[in-house]
């Protein structure tokens, strides 16, 4: 900053434009550069200069102010001259200005389109003869301002010279103060001081603490440096320490550490490349000091490497029987997945070198999933190894850190080996379907190499940064739905469904499995409680709405436990949980079962809808009622679902003499198509049929059949298309006590795949076009 010494006597107006001023206090004769940005300090800056150049500036009080108001504006200040203009490229100014005088805010005359302030000149008391104090006064800050400068504060050289050549108390006072570095309110403090003697003090004031300050900072830079020093002392002595007891023959704690890494590097049995590069590392890690920063991190890496299993790895259960007893033990049904495993264990036994293949489980939560995976490694007599990704958006969680990072480790799949301590486990993806990807990459690209038979013998961890062998491990994963999957990732994948359990399949299961495991976690023994197969019927229906099991299990768990606390009381009764006694255990059921059709009804349809927690039933309602040819819509209905019901009132209308419906009853009349319950979203084009069979029974009078139900989706020129989820929603009609479904022909083949004791309960209709549906569902009507 510089400053002009020569006093000029320029008149001042009574109004000035004001400019608010962050982050500095002008003084008066001080010339500085300014940048303004904010539009109404533009504003006072082309007023300023369209007059006579002259500009009030104040200081803000609150530095992050934007929009300050007059309460927020220091009312003493200075007017400035504005030297010089430019204008930046980005809009905003930087002026050169030069402070003329000491001034006091009145009051606000305008405050758009910039501040306008009524002002008052502001004049200091004569010093007086020069007195000794005085010339004493000055001295000491002359005195102050040199030694700053032997402290290491940078001031210019011609402020030290116009320092030592000034007379004047007051402006020594602004000039020093103006240099020094000052807060915003101290300097403001300052500026509104008007006796140039008591400025200067003040000042004097100042110069003595920022000089403490410096002399403070001084001393803790040369400890540093004594520090570094005596650092550096330290390690020649203990060099020197360590050459003595190598003379006396005295046990080095580093060649201890570096012998018990060469031993265990020997048992670890590495393959070639990693075996180079694990002498490399021991030989650097032998010449380092311990004390040294690198030395920790480099033993650290060491250990990870001699403790991998390289070599180690576990022998099959080749016995196919004793496999598929374990697997029947386990778990209930879930034949296909079961034929694999021993499939793959049969292969083994033939071809000993194989490839492990890559298994994903898809399903609904609860049927059992992530439990089938430590039943497989059971009955292969592997280690089970899980690592979850539900949540994982970092790329590190995979293939680790760089060494380089300060605690770095390496990926998720490299610590599980070392965690089972063989190279051939079975190694459980959990939740793949809930990786996620942001800014440190996506996870899901670095599970290609994982996954990928062809590439995982050479799989690159960044900590380790040696291929491990990874093409014997028996990946599992497990997914809700495909669809976030990406399409590369999928394809590595052998993707084995598993649906939703049926009523029968989950009374099953609880006897077998559920009631013992929930009397054992309850301290409850068999002859203390039973459950008949109606209570867990009930309990099934009544209480549970889900494709899988946990939700039963957790009801079932609530019997126990209310029966333990009886017993914790002294009654020693056995309980017999009946039908009757679940009210009075759990409360009334939480799902009452869809109301079944009593009567067969013109313009309704009965739909089947697929879930996350199994299958549902969609009673469909289409109304007519006089207008003009709207169509509403309401159930809480996705755009899919929308669309499909677009497609059945064109199907209708085009093929309405077919179904001796008038082409003109159409424009007489609004239909509102309603699918119950409302509050709950539902989307998909498989309620297509359902939607064009009620619509076309509300046209034509002719009602459908209670007892039918049909799924599939619609075209325009009346095709049916396939759909998915045909078991769960054989399940839903079958509780639902429909006896004929109406399906895609197209469906035909995943008939097989229906429990056999399902499929008899019902009698399948394949449908190629909605003629065949409405053949179905309204001809049959007696």
């Amino acid at each position: 900053m510089e400053r002009k010494i020569e006093k000029k006597d320029v008149p001042i107006p009574e109004e000035l434009p004001l400019l608010p001023v962050r982050d500095v206090v002008i003084f008066p004769y001080m010339i500085l550069p300014l940048f303004v940005g904010r539009e109404k300090s533009i504003a006072a800056v082309e007023t300023a200069l369209s007059r006579d150049r002259l500009i009030f500036l104040a200081a803000q009080k609150e530095l992050g102010e934007e929009e300050p108001e007059p309460a927020d504006i220091y009312t003493v200040g200075t007017v400035a001259m504005i030297m010089r203009m430019l204008k930046l490229p980005d809009g905003r100014v930087k002026i050169l200005v030069q402070g003329l005088a000491k001034a006091r805010l009145l009051n606000f005359v305008e405050e758009e389109p910039h501040f306008l302030a009524q002002i008052e000149r502001l004049h200091e008391p004569l010093s007086g003869e020069a007195t000794l104090e005085n010339e004493a006064l000055m001295r000491t800050v002359r005195d102050q301002m040199g030694q700053l400068v032997s402290l290491g504060r940078n001031l210019s050289p011609e402020v030290m010279v116009v320092v030592e050549n000034m007379e004047d108390p007051g402006s020594l006072a602004d000039l020093v103060a103006s240099n020094i570095g000052l807060k915003v309110v101290e300097a403001q403090e300052l500026i509104e001081v008007l006796d140039p003697l008591e400025r200067l003090q003040r000042v004097k004031d100042l110069l003595a603490k920022e000089l403490e300050v410096l002399a403070v900072q001084n001393r803790i830079q040369s400890q540093a440096k004594e520090e570094m020093s005596k650092s550096q002392r330290e390690y020649f002595l203990r060099e020197q320490l360590r050459a003595i007891q190598g003379e006396l023959g005295e046990a080095d704690a580093r060649a201890e550490d570096v012998a018990e890494l060469r031993k265990k590097l020997e048992e670890a049995k590495l393959p070639k490349e990693a075996r180079i590069e694990a002498e490399k590392q021991l030989r650097r890690l032998e010449s380092m000091h311990p004390e040294a920063a690198e030395y920790s991190m480099l033993r650290t890496y060491m250990d990870w490497l001699v403790e991998l299993p390289w070599s180690v790895t576990t022998r099959d259960n080749l016995d196919l029987k004793k496999a598929r007893k374990v697997l029947d033990v386990d778990h209930y049904n879930l034949e296909k997945i079961k034929e694999r495993i021993l499939e793959y264990l049969a292969v083994r036994k033939l071809k000993k070198d194989m490839k492990g293949p890559v298994l994903c489980f898809v399903g609904p939560p609860g049927v059992g999933k992530t439990s089938l995976g430590k039943s497989i490694a059971r009955a292969l007599g592997r280690k089970f190894v899980r690592i979850s990704l539900g949540g994982v958006r970092d790329e590190a969680e995979i293939r680790g850190h760089r060494r380089t990072y300060v605690g770095a480790l390496p990926g998720r799949v490299i610590q599980g080996l070392k965690q089972a301590g063989t190279n051939n486990p079975v190694f459980m993806l959990d939740e793949l379907d809930k990786v996620g990807a942001d800014f440190r990459g996506d996870p899901s690209a670095a599970l290609l190499e994982l996954l990928d038979p062809e590439q995982n013998h050479a799989f690159s961890d960044h900590y380790i940064n040696q291929p491990f062998d990874l093409s014997k491990v028996l990946f599992i994963a497990t997914a809700n739905i495909l669809d976030p999957i990406p399409s590369a990732l999928k394809d590595r994948l052998e993707v084995i469904r598993l649906s939703g359990y049926s009523a029968e399949e989950k009374l099953s299961i609880a006897r077998q499995y559920l009631v013992p495991r929930q009397l054992e976690a309850n301290g409850l023994k068999a002859k203390d409680i039973r459950f008949s197969d109606k209570a867990l019927l009930k309990l099934i229906t009544g209480y549970t709405a889900e494709a899988g099991l946990r939700n039963l299990e957790r009801e079932i768990g609530s019997i126990c436990r209310k029966v333990a606390r009886r017993f914790a009381e002294g009654k020693k009764n056995p309980v017999q949980v009946s039908e009757t006694a679940v009210g009075k255990f759990l409360g009334p059921p939480h799902f009452l079962p869809e109301e079944e059709r009593l009567d067969h009804e013109i313009g309704v349809a009965t739909g089947l809808a697929w879930t996350e927690v199994g299958g549902e039933i969609l009673n469909i309602e289409v109304s007519t009622m006089k207008g003009k040819g709207g169509l509403t819509l309401t159930g809480h209905l996705g755009d899919v679902m929308k669309e499909s019901a677009q497609a059945a009132l064109s199907y209708a209308r085009a093929h309405a003499e077919e179904f001796g419906i008038k082409a003109e009853l159409f424009e007489g009349i609004d239909i509102h198509i309603h699918v119950p319950a409302g509050a709950i979203p539902k989307d998909g084009p498989s309620a297509g049929v359902t939607m064009a069979t009620a619509l076309i029974s509300a046209l034509s009078g002719r009602p459908v059949s209670k007892d039918v139900a049909m799924t599939g989706e619609i075209t325009l020129r009346g095709k049916v298309l396939p759909i998915g989820g045909l078991k769960e929603k054989v399940l839903a009609a079958v509780r639902a006590h429909v006896t004929t479904l109406i399906i895609p022909r197209q469906n035909e083949k995943d008939i097989v795949e229906i429990p056999p004791h399902l499929a008899k309960k019902v009698r399948f209709v394949l449908a190629g076009t909605m003629q065949d549906v409405l053949a179905a569902a309204l001809d049959d009507v007696k």
